[in-house]
């Protein structure tokens, strides 16, 4: 059975990614620091399933990462983990900063330690997803799309955040 580490695992998108995942046989281990877009009712139906391992904590927690890598040994970290929404970048981008920059940087770090001391196989095999956002492209308009290489145009402290 793979196991995954997801963060942010508890908000509205990694929480459905985590409920589907571990419909389709995946064991995940759950890290959340649970703020205003953290919701555990959206986990309700796993309360109890050996499946599901919630761990309320930051990403940017480089020992508690390294415990959880170190304990689980998962075979893929998936990285949700983010403050969110333009208007409350603007507001107050510290958060932003702190989360989006400084926590995913604490996080890549720890997962590179642990990368780095993996059996060579296992580090061909395992697998770091970071989610971003479209908002790194800036304002589309009311015509066309973005793709994979449009060029970065953040508009917010939350999009240069996730770019």
């Amino acid at each position: 059975m793979p196991t995954w580490l997801v963060t942010g695992g508890a908000g509205f998108i990694g929480g459905n990614f985590v409920l589907e995942a571990v419909a389709r046989g995946v064991r995940v281990i759950n890290l959340d620091a649970l703020t205003y877009a953290g919701n555990l009712d959206t986990l309700a139906s796993l309360e109890g399933n050996p499946d599901h391992v919630f761990v309320h904590g930051d990403i940017g927690d480089r020992e508690l990462v390294a415990r959880l890598l170190a304990e689980h040994r998962p075979d893929a970290v998936l990285n949700f983990a983010a403050e969110s929404h333009v208007d409350r970048s603007i507001d107050g981008p510290g958060a932003f900063v702190q989360t989006n920059v400084v926590g995913a940087l604490g996080l890549l770090e720890a997962v590179r330690d642990h990368w780095k001391a993996l059996p060579a196989g296992a580090r061909e095999a395992f697998r770091f997803l970071h989610v971003s956002t479209d908002e790194v492209y800036g304002t589309l308009g009311a015509t066309g799309k973005f793709s994979e290489t449009t060029p970065y145009a953040p508009n917010s402290p939350y999009s240069a955040s996730k770019a």
